[in-house]
């Protein structure tokens, strides 16, 4: 069955309409928007870098002891913020994460076991978005803006995102986050990062291991601010620094049962 542009903005409003959404999905599809934003070239931001060479499958590794040493999450977090102009709000209900701290039960709840050791029970744990190498998000999405790069990285691109949210609920990790509120509005002009956009009310968002850095040879936010606690690297090279440190290390992954392929591991 065919379906032209004007039946299918209606079908989207009133799916906003349910999902509760008020008016800020269906002002991303005034008459034009969405044909200009599907047939968009991706941002120069997502371009490879072709003079250097690029990660077959980026992963992240996350050094859990260390993460527990004073202010070392906290200068993570601060700096992923920084990077990526992520908002502060102070109703919790409007909270934008992208890497956010959550305890051994949220993380970990499905690993527990009474022979496991208290002391790992007992860690903070950060979490962010595990870019899956079977990423549910990315089937869901209807307009493609959640996709997998070649070199694994699930991506974002805002100007076709439609606040469907359909994402958010395949996402079996809660990684993702929904502006309900402008998040320009929370954002300090003087503290601006200009190398990397602003969002919009109604656009979904996630971690996306600093896709923009690495594509210009640069190391994710999260890795420069802290490099005791985390690794990035080639994880389908075996001589690459990920790889062998898992040759060496335990490790441990959210969720294996569900299938999805989770790009990143915690060291214990």
């Amino acid at each position: 069955m065919s379906m032209n542009r004007r039946e299918f903005i209606k079908r989207v409003a009133g799916v906003s309409a349910l999902l509760g959404l008020g008016g800020s999905a269906f002002e991303l599809l005034q008459p034009g928007a969405l044909e200009a934003a599907l047939k968009a070239k991706s941002s120069p931001r997502y371009a490879h870098n072709k003079d250097r060479k690029v990660a077959k499958h980026w992963a992240m590794l996350i050094d859990v002891e260390k993460c527990q040493e004073p202010g070392v999450m906290d200068k993570i977090i601060e700096a992923c913020n920084r990077a990526h102009n992520i908002p502060h709000f102070k109703d919790p209900k409007h909270e934008i994460k992208w890497i956010f701290k959550e305890s051994f039960e949220h993380t970990f709840a499905e690993n527990s076991n009474k022979y496991m050791d208290d002391r790992i029970k007992g860690w903070i744990f950060l979490n962010m978005c595990n870019h899956c190498e079977k990423p549910p998000c990315v089937r869901v999405c209807p307009t493609k803006a959640t996709f997998k790069r070649p070199d694994g990285i699930v991506d974002q691109d805002y100007h076709r995102c439609i606040g469907c949210r359909y994402c958010m609920a395949a996402c079996p990790y809660g990684s993702r986050s929904f502006n309900w509120l402008d998040p320009r509005r929370a954002l300090d002009e003087k503290d601006l990062n200009p190398e990397y956009p602003t969002r919009v009310r109604g656009v979904v968002e996630k971690c996306t291991f600093c896709a923009e850095r690495l594509d210009n040879g640069q190391l994710p936010a999260c890795v420069e601010a802290a490099p005791e606690a985390m690794i990035c690297g080639d994880l389908a090279d075996p001589n690459s620094n990920v790889r062998q440190i898992l040759r060496k290390r335990t490790s441990m992954r959210r969720k294996l049962e569900l299938g999805t392929g989770p790009s990143v591991f915690y060291l214990v």
